[in-house]
């Protein structure tokens, strides 16, 4: 097999090497999008993994500059050749792509692709992914493609194994937050054995303080005292363990100004415009912020990954005696009533968890075409 510059079993084997050493799944797509256009000698390569409402949740390729790809637009959707290797699960090799009768054009700034080369990602019987290569940089007649069976077959063998290195990079991060979850869940744990011994000290010496009062006022005082002590003792394991779990930012700056700072840098690493409007909102309490900070994270995630927004704007204000927190965007909607019957939830139920933890209410409204709104109140502030 003839596969360009870097061609045979060395080269193959550094790619897969190379995708193996990888742990965040971010860094593992775009070292396997590399592999494959090196190895097929290609001009360009892409590897989408999909979301579940037609979109991709992640588009990494290897070719385009930057500042191709930030004049491109948003993530491509599911649709024609992509979807076919997304849904058919077949590979795909053509000529010429343009000709195809399932091509839907893309976008002024995409460069043109003619011959293609495309393979789904499978885990199982999932499919995880979709890679493909464009362009075979090789002399070749009209409307015949560059790429080849062996060059398939090539393909197929890295798409084997990228299905591995994608899984595990994904075990790993998933692990991960395993590990936060439980180191939370230890800190929880800790922080009710000792305050509980507190408050059962707290409770017999109380007792004891109140069958004393009349025969012994002064025995009485000591118990007393001694009931101030644990109290301030377990007022200061609570506010150990807050410290510890509280995010720092949100510790040091407040609500208000953690949200703006973060924000504005998601404005920055998106093409989407984010804005942030807070006003006329008071300190509220710390688990209503973390609870409100964390609600705005998982809204923004999925209305700059899923939906397809130009603009999602963030306001915190005041609403009678409540702070409402607002995440809009102008992406593609949704049914929510579909969404919960398909089991993806898009992190509602953890968002409704918080809000109903912290004595608040969450309301999400969307529709298909319309964009969502996701809105947060709680009580003070």
């Amino acid at each position: 097999m003839s596969h360009g510059p870097r061609s045979g079993l060395t080269a193959v084997s550094s790619a897969l090497l190379a995708m193996s050493r990888h742990l965040e799944v971010r860094d593992v797509l775009k070292t396997i999008v590399a592999s494959a256009r090196e190895l097929l000698d290609a001009q360009y390569a892409a590897l989408g993994v999909p979301d579940d409402h037609g979109g991709f949740a992640q588009f990494v390729v290897d070719g385009v500059s930057d500042e191709q790809w930030k004049a491109i637009g948003p993530l491509p959707r599911q649709h024609g050749i992509l979807a076919a290797m997304l849904h058919e699960a077949t590979p795909e090799r053509l000529g010429d792509v343009r000709k195809d009768p399932r091509f839907g054009g893309w976008p002024s700034a995409h460069p043109d692709l003619v011959d293609f080369l495309g393979l789904p990602i499978r885990d199982g019987d999932e499919v995880i992914g979709a890679l493909f290569l464009a362009n075979k940089n090789c002399p070749k007649p009209t409307g015949t493609c560059g790429f080849t069976q062996d060059d398939e077959e090539l393909l197929g063998i890295l798409a084997q194994h990228a299905a591995i290195a994608l899984t595990n990079a994904r075990l790993y991060e998933r692990s991960r937050e395993l590990t936060i979850a439980e180191e939370r869940s230890r800190l929880a744990h800790e922080l009710h054995d000792a305050v509980s011994q507190k408050l059962f000290s707290l409770r017999l010496t109380a007792q004891a303080a109140t069958a004393l009062v009349d025969r012994d006022p002064a025995r009485a005082k000591g118990e007393l005292h001694q009931v101030a002590m644990l109290a301030a003792e377990a007022a200061d394991e609570l506010r150990a363990a807050v410290v510890e779990l509280r995010p720092a930012a949100l510790e040091e700056d407040g609500l208000v100004a953690t949200l703006r700072t973060q924000i504005q840098v998601l404005d920055r690493a998106h093409t989407a415009r984010v804005t942030f409007t807070g006003r006329g909102v008071k300190a509220l309490p710390a688990a209503q912020e973390e609870a409100m900070l964390r609600v705005a994270q998982e809204a923004l995630h999925n209305a700059l990954r899923h939906s397809g927004a130009a603009h999602v704007d963030v306001t915190l204000h005041r609403r009678g005696t409540a702070t409402v927190l607002r995440v809009t965007d102008d992406g593609y909607g949704f049914d929510p009533r579909t969404v919960r019957r398909a089991g993806r939830h898009l992190g509602l139920v953890s968002m409704r968890d918080r809000a109903n933890g912290t004595g608040g209410r969450l309301t999400v409204l969307s529709a298909p075409g319309e964009g969502t709104t996701i809105e947060m109140e709680v009580p003070g502030g």
